[in-house]
């Protein structure tokens, strides 16, 4: 009996239902180290894969963690790895090695309180810039944000595509109370779920070039060790993969690592809106913050102030054409987030001073209240 996906409506919190995704997505291979509030999911996959073919191994930190899915995706596999704030830190090295290396696979971040230790058991949303900049050098990187457990199963499985798609680690950025939160998660018939494949290469193998992009900008792979001779090198390389250090080596592919996200930003990118259609007011809000933010929009309706909200599921790339437009037609935009002004950074930049910005920051360990988010909207409208 196929167990990989298992059919029907359940009960679960997002770790489980992130750890369901990722099976249902074709994940066969894990490596982690345990780390809360992230460690649900890693329990849930090491009880699961056996039952479906699936590798986990316990690493011994979070370097190694991040060093082995590359290497499992680079052998064919689909792969996958889980931490928490410090752990994050410890992986940003090798998450740059993956854009360079082109590997896709997929990265969840339960953000908890820090910096530092900080407040292991209890929310924040602090890792986001770390998200879009912690790893050196220029590039892009993609990182989804769920509100429910039902979107930690179906964005997991998101993840993975846009992950295949354009050949690049993507980042789940979970926060510690969507992990633990406990809601209905509707999981389809497995035929109603297609993964994408991976890109393989189909042509003679003298001509492969594991750095040769096709004409939508990324490379097809094949499998290491199958016949084909592949260099794959975190140094600057050109289309064999051979390192040239020089200036317009290092132009060409490092440009072509960031062109391929910026220019399909309006595809990666996904939104939902509420209420935009006579708002003058937006909230602009991911993660838990968003759906605490919905009580504070319903009070000010209520005053008689038109507000909606704009909440991000797709962050990085930030979908900064929404917001642009939006920006040219309302009089102010108001952000809350469960740390000190990170995404709010993003929204002033896109927004150049077209209407107002307010920032409604939470340094962590528990959810906004919403009358905090409501005094807010109310003080954008006087």
């Amino acid at each position: 009996m196929d167990k990989s996906v298992l059919t029907g409506v359940h009960f679960w919190d997002g770790d489980y239902a992130c750890a369901e995704g990722a099976i249902a997505a074709g994940c066969r291979f894990f490596a982690g180290y345990p780390i809360t509030p992230s460690t649900e999911i890693a329990e849930r996959i090491a009880q699961r894969f056996p039952f479906v073919g699936g590798t986990f191994i316990q690493m011994e930190d979070e370097l190694a963690s991040m060093a082995a899915i590359l290497g499992a995706a680079w052998a064919g596999t689909k792969a996958m790895t889980v931490t928490s704030g410090p752990g994050f830190s410890l992986m940003q090295e090798n998450i740059g090695l993956g854009v360079m290396t082109e590997t896709p696979c997929v990265v969840v971040d339960v953000q908890r309180g820090g910096p530092s230790t900080g407040l292991p058991t209890l929310t924040g949303q602090q890792d986001m810039m770390q998200a879009r900049w912690g790893s050196h050098g220029d590039y892009e990187i993609i990182a989804l944000s769920p509100s429910s457990p039902q979107e930690c199963f179906d964005l997991t499985i998101t993840a993975f595509d846009l992950s295949e798609r354009y050949r690049v680690p993507v980042l789940l950025m979970m926060d510690e109370c969507v992990g633990h939160m406990t809601e209905k998660v509707v999981v389809p018939e497995k035929e109603k779920i297609r993964p994408l494949p991976r890109r393989w290469y189909r042509g003679p193998k003298e001509k492969y070039r594991p750095f040769q992009p096709d004409a939508d900008g990324v490379p097809p792979m094949v499998r290491a060790g199958k016949d084909f001779r592949i260099h794959i090198t975190g140094l600057t390389h050109d289309e064999r993969g051979y390192p040239v250090i020089n200036a317009e080596c290092q132009n060409l592919c490092v440009t072509r690592l960031v062109k391929k996200i910026r220019d399909n930003a309006d595809k990666i990118t996904i939104c939902e809106e509420h209420s935009l259609e006579d708002a003058e007011v937006v909230v602009v809000a991911y993660g838990i913050s968003a759906r605490v933010a919905f009580k504070a929009i319903a009070d000010a309706r209520e005053k008689g102030v038109r507000v909606g909200m704009l909440r991000l599921i797709t962050v990085w790339p930030f979908p900064e054409m929404r917001v642009s437009e939006l920006a040219q037609r309302v009089k102010a935009m108001v952000m809350p987030e469960i740390n000190l002004g990170q995404v709010y950074l993003e929204l002033e930049r896109v927004v150049a001073g077209r209407c107002r910005t307010f920032l409604v920051p939470h340094c962590g360990g528990w959810v906004h209240d919403p009358k905090d988010i409501f005094e807010a909207i109310m003080a954008s409208v006087r």
